[in-house]
């Protein structure tokens, strides 16, 4: 087995080290998720975490892990009788891949089993490997609804049931979930993220000098990892010690009246979802008191405990930047006992440090900006003809967003093969079994559709004992139904024509509306903004909602309009996005006027790079923000050479730029 990286060996987290411990004393707390950018140690300390955790009981050749002290267990193996024999074993850290299929999370029926003796055998899966241990999610933000939905009932009800191929099994799974995740990537599911007891925002430090420390001992593990191992075998051993006396001593630990009614008063007064923050926060404090060697909870018990567990539960919204206010938590608290400026020196270390949430959460209307509703001077004008246009040199300006809006749900018709996710129906490698066909291009085998292919060809096959004969012609696999996740291309005119400061806002405002749907349903929106002389990728393919709104604020407003250049950049998008998915269906929504005021045969080039998308078969909304008396009937022009569906909408808002994507992106074919 190689040598792991040592935990005691990772510097500058603090914080996630902390909240890890405080979970392998208490598993009642409900695990980790690590928030970070890449290159943080995230899944380098949550795999060293299993090396220090002291060794679990469990009755000897129960493959479910049974705790002998547990009258009740609930094990497939048992029961047990009070004098079976037990067995010291290492807590497992099981590792699940995000691409796992639902019976290697469940387990399912023993194969080799079935097929040579003709007996039904349960197979255990990961659920039941992880059971009284660590059950860790590398990008758990990017794990298959399916398996989301097996992870929170296991963690509701404390155990799985599997009711399939003629297998009918319940067992305990009952474990401490880690989950590390890139905040870039995507959001988590809010289902899954309540069900994380603690969560820490990890960075990479800014101090030199522990920059390079952290250097030096990666350096040093790589270049000896046995001998940099044995270097802190001590530490390790200490960890481990100190983790076993708190796990005994957790349970004198006495959660006062007093103390139980300062944590309700600071859980209600940071207007948190439902009790289980109220919950969490009291077994974390008591179990940071044992971590302490104290059986009464203080003031920076429930310090610590708030600023890990309340975080992720406060009532915001999907933009809105994580953490609690340090300094509301400090007022709450009051000064009934004596502040400890470093809090104590351990291991843990309890002082934020690092990614530890203790920051305010910033005000987005209190940047100079202007306000949302108010009126900004417009920027200077200088016509360049009958157009209105200003020159291309001009000043400009930037319009930030207005709050986001619940878009309407809409799907692509018809049935795709696009990446999983919570949309448009698709065929995909998960989802719900409708139907079992050849395997020709590999697939989850369909064990009862491979049986009763082979079952009519026994007797042709010559076969006298009882054992199963298979031919590769019976081999079938299954096909499943769900939800694939679409990507939903804008591409907008900001050039200064037409009021451009009013339209930006309401197009951006409509814009994450379509990112905070895409959150929940697993979609990639893009932006493509055209203005001066050129289009500009302003937001490549994303579904992280933190990363586009912070995108769309900076987009300027003003000069000419490249209509032409627009429309050729969302072509090089779609283009790219195809290379890395293929199966991943786009819309291009073009909002615009129609004009192309940039370069010489403008509005020529304009209809060619229109008839370039066409030809490629880009599915293709346009619409229409001219305003005025008069229409000149030149987005109705564009929209014919895209072959796209064409909707006026003269004053655009941000309900009816949703409202007309959701109307018109359901009558598009698959």
């Amino acid at each position: 087995m190689p040598v792991r990286f040592p935990f005691c060996a990772v510097a500058g987290a603090d914080d996630m080290a902390l909240a890890l411990t405080l979970t392998a004393i208490s598993p009642d707390v409900g695990g980790v998720l690590v928030r970070g950018e890449k290159g943080t140690a995230k899944s380098t300390m949550v795999r060293a975490l299993a090396a220090v955790l002291p060794p679990i009981e469990v009755v000897a050749g129960d493959r479910f892990s049974s705790d002998p002290r547990d009258p009740h267990a609930l094990s497939p193996d048992g029961p047990f009788g009070p004098d079976a024999e037990t067995e010291q074993r290492p807590v497992r850290l099981v590792e699940l891949p995000v691409g796992a299929t639902d019976d290697r999370v469940l387990g399912s029926l023993h194969l080799q089993t079935a097929l040579a003796e003709g007996r039904a055998e349960f197979e255990p899966g990961l659920l039941a490997r992880a059971h009284r241990g660590i059950l860790y999610v590398d990008e758990v933000n990017l794990l298959h609804d399916h398996l989301v939905d097996l992870l929170l009932d296991a963690a509701a009800m404390g155990r799985a049931t599997v009711e399939r191929d003629g297998v009918s099994v319940e067992y305990a799974a009952r474990f401490v979930l880690v989950g590390t995740m890139n905040p870039e990537e995507g959001e988590l599911r809010p289902q899954l993220l309540d069900r994380f007891g603690l969560t820490v925002d990890v960075a990479a430090p800014r101090d030199p000098e522990l920059r390079a420390e952290i250097v030096r001992r990666r350096l040093a593990f790589d270049a000896d990892p046995e001998g940099f191992a044995a270097r802190y075998a001590d530490d390790e051993r200490e960890l481990t010690e100190r983790i076993a006396a708190a796990q005994k001593l957790l349970p004198e630990v006495e959660l006062t009246d007093a103390a139980l009614t300062r944590i309700a008063e600071i859980c209600a007064a940071f207007d948190v979802d439902g009790m289980r923050a109220d919950i969490v926060t009291a077994k974390t404090a008591a179990a940071h008191a044992a971590w302490q060697g104290r059986t009464a909870i203080d003031r920076e018990d429930i310090a610590v405990a708030a600023r890990l567990a309340l975080p992720h539960r406060r009532r915001r919204n999907p933009f809105d930047a994580p953490g609690i206010d340090q300094d509301q938590l400090e007022d709450l608290l009051g000064d009934d006992e004596p502040d400890e400026p470093d809090g104590p020196d351990d291991d843990g270390g309890s002082d934020p440090g690092p990614g530890g949430g203790g920051g305010g959460t910033p005000d987005d209307g209190d940047d100079g900006q202007p306000d949302d509703g108010a009126e900004a001077p417009a920027p200077p004008r200088t016509p360049t003809g009958n157009d209105g246009e200003p020159d291309a040199s001009a000043p400009t300006s930037q319009v930030r967003a207005g709050d986001a809006q619940r878009a309407r749900t809409f799907r692509v018709a018809g049935v795709g093969r696009g990446q999983a996710g919570r949309r448009s129906r698709a065929i995909t490698d998960t989802g719900r079994r409708i139907s079992a066909t050849v395997a020709t291009d590999g697939g989850v085998v369909d064990l009862a559709a491979t049986v009763r292919a082979a079952i009519p060809h026994q007797s042709s096959r010559g076969r006298t004992d009882g054992r199963l004969r298979l031919s590769p012609d019976d081999l079938r696999v299954a096909v499943k139904e769900g939800r694939e996740s679409n990507l939903v291309l804008l591409c907008v005119d900001a050039s200064g024509s037409m009021a451009a400061r009013k339209r930006m806002t309401q197009v951006k405002t409509a814009v994450v509306s379509l990112l905070l749907d895409a959150y929940q349903r697993r979609d990639k929106v893009s932006l493509v903004t055209f203005r001066g002389d050129s289009g500009e990728l302003v937001l490549p393919p994303t579904g992280s909602v933190d990363v586009a709104k912070a995108r769309l604020d900076d987009v300027p407003a003003g000069g000419r309009t490249p209509l032409a250049e627009g429309l050729l950049q969302a072509a090089e998008v779609i283009r790219r996005e195809k290379l890395r998915d293929p199966r991943r269906r786009p819309l291009l929504v073009v909002v615009t006027d129609g004009r192309a005021t940039h370069g010489t045969d403008a509005v020529a080039r304009s209809r060619r790079a229109a008839a370039h998308l066409a030809e490629a078969g880009v599915h293709a909304l346009v619409v229409d923000c001219e305003t005025g008396r008069f229409s000149m009937g030149l987005a109705r022009e564009l929209a014919a050479s895209l072959r796209a569906d064409y909707v006026p909408l003269g004053d655009v808002t941000a309900d009816g730029l949703t409202a007309a994507i959701s109307a018109h992106l359901p009558e598009r074919a698959a």
